[in-house]
C-alpha cells in the first residue's frame, strides 16, 4: 500500500497505493472542495502535475447530497477525475463554523459531544447531525480512495485540559469511525483497472493534542493501537505561531510508523511544504496556492509577484521564465495584470494554472531531491531565496 522508496535524512521519498493508481511522495493536493477545484478543469489540473485531490465531507453532504453522488457513481464521475481522491472528514468545517461544547450558550452554532456535532444547515438551516460513523458513510457513498477519520479540531489557544479533552474525544470517534468504515468496506465494489482492482478504501487517522507534546504522543499511540492505514497530522494551522506549528511537526512526523504515509493537513506555503518534507512529511494540502492566485498573489522561482501592482501594467515578460506552464508559455505579466484588474474570469483561471504548476514543480524538485541525495542543499537554496520574496 506504501513503499519508502529512497529516504534522506529524515525525508522520504515514497509511492502510496490506491484503487485509483499510484501517488508519487512528497505530494501536494489541490483542494476541490465541492467537487471541483476552483478555475480548473480535470485536464488543466493533470497539466499542472496533479495526481491526487481533496474533497469534503461537510460540503458535499449538504450540498448536492452524497446520495445523489452516490447514485449517479460517486465522485470520479461525477466530477470527471479519474485519479485519486482523499476527503476530509468534515471535523474542520465543523471548527470553522464556531461551536460551543455542549450546547452552553442559548445558541450555539454548533453543538460537539459524545455522540457527534449538530448544527444548522449553512445552505438552508436545516438541522444536520454528523458523527464519525456518519462522516465515515458519507465518504463511502462519495467513493472516496482515501478516508479520514471524524475528530474535533483542538482551538487554539487552548489550556493543556482543554486540549485533553478534545484529543481523547477525537481518539473515541476515531475508533467508531474505524469501526464502521470496517464493515463497509467488506462491501466496497469501487475499483480502477486490473492493477488496482483489489485494492479497497484506506482509512487515515488524525493525530490531535492541540500545543502539547505528551499528548500529541498519547494521540498517535492511540492511533497507532487501532491500526489505521495512514496517519495525519492535525489542528495545525489554526491561529499558532509558525514556531510551535514546525516544533508540533518536527515530533510528530518521525514518530509516526515508517511504514505508513503522513499527512500534514491545511498546510501551507511553499516554505511550510519544504520544512515539512525535511521533518518526514508525506502528503500536504492546502487551498493557499488557489486562494492566492485569485488575488493575484503568484508564487515564482524569483519570490512572490503580487500582479495588481502598477510596475507590473506594461511588463512584457513572462511571469516566470524558469515555469513552463500554459500560462508563462503565452501570457506577459502585463496581460495578467490587466486581466486581474478588470476582475475577467480569465486571469484568476491563468493564475490558478500558474500557482498549481509551480506547487507541483516544486514537490517534483523535491522528491528528486530526496533521491540524489541533495536535499540539504536544495532545501538551503529554496529558504535563501525568501528573502526575495517580496516583489
Amino acid at each position: 500500500m506504501f513503499d519508502v522508496l529512497a529516504t534522506d535524512g529524515a525525508a522520504r521519498r515514497g509511492r502510496l497505493r490506491t484503487r485509483h493508481g499510484d501517488v508519487e511522495t512528497p505530494v501536494f493536493m489541490p483542494c476541490g472542495t465541492y467537487g471541483t477545484v476552483k478555475g480548473m478543469t480535470p485536464r488543466a489540473l493533470r497539466d499542472s502535475g496533479t495526481t491526487i485531490l481533496l474533497g469534503n465531507t461537510f460540503h458535499l453532504m449538504l450540498r448536492p447530497g452524497d446520495e445523489v453522488i452516490r447514485d449517479l457513481g460517486g465522485l470520479h464521475a461525477f466530477m470527471q477525475w479519474d485519479g485519486p481522491i482523499l476527503t476530509d472528514s468534515g471535523g474542520y468545517q465543523v471548527f470553522s463554523l464556531g461551536k460551543e461544547r455542549g450546547g452552553a450558550s442559548k445558541s450555539p452554532k454548533v453543538k460537539v459531544d459524545e455522540t457527534g456535532a449538530t448544527f444548522r444547515s449553512p445552505i438552508n438551516g436545516d438541522l444536520v447531525e454528523l458523527t464519525p460513523e456518519r462522516s465515515i458513510e458519507v465518504q463511502h457513498n462519495l467513493g472516496a480512495d482515501i478516508v479520514m477519520s471524524f475528530d474535533e479540531c483542538t482551538d487554539y489557544p487552548a489550556t493543556e485540559a482543554e486540549a485533553s479533552s478534545s484529543m481523547r474525544l477525537s481518539m473515541r470517534w476515531a475508533r467508531r469511525g474505524w469501526q464502521r468504515h470496517m464493515a463497509l468496506r467488506e462491501g466496497d465494489t469501487h475499483s480502477s483497472g486490473d492493477t488496482h482492482r483489489a485494492l479497497r478504501s484506506l482509512l487515515f487517522g488524525i493525530v490531535q493534542g492541540g500545543m502539547y507534546p505528551q499528548l500529541r504522543a498519547e494521540s498517535l499511540s492511540e492511533l497507532t493501537e487501532i491500526g489505521f492505514d495512514g496517519y495525519a497530522i492535525g489542528g495545525l494551522s489554526v491561529g499558532e505561531p509558525k514556531e510551535e506549528m514546525d516544533a508540533i511537526v518536527d515530533q510528530v512526523a518521525p514518530s509516526i510508523p515508517v511504514d505508513k504515509p503522513r499527512y500534514l493537513m491545511g498546510v501551507g506555503t511553499p516554505d511550510d511544504l519544504l520544512r515539512g518534507v525535511c521533518a518526514g512529511v508525506d502528503m500536504f494540502d492546502c487551498v493557499l496556492p488557489t486562494r492566492n492566485a485569485r488575488n493575484g498573489h503568484l508564487f515564482t522561482s524569483g519570490g512572490v509577484v503580487r500582479i495588481r501592482n502598477a510596475r507590473y501594467r506594461t511588463d512584457p515578460g513572462p511571469l516566470d521564465e524558469r515555469c513552463a506552464c500554459y500560462t508563462c508559455a503565452n501570457f506577459s505579466r502585463a496581460y495578467l495584470h490587466h486581466l486581474d484588474r478588470c476582475g475577467e474570469i480569465l486571469g484568476a483561471v491563468l493564475m490558478t494554472i500558474h500557482n498549481l504548476s509551480f506547487y507541483q514543480a516544486l514537490m517534483a524538485q523535491l522528491r528528486g531531491a530526496i533521491e540524489a541525495g541533495t536535499l540539504a542543499g536544495l532545501a538551503r537554496t529554496l529558504l535563501a531565496g525568501e528573502t526575495e520574496s517580496n516583489r
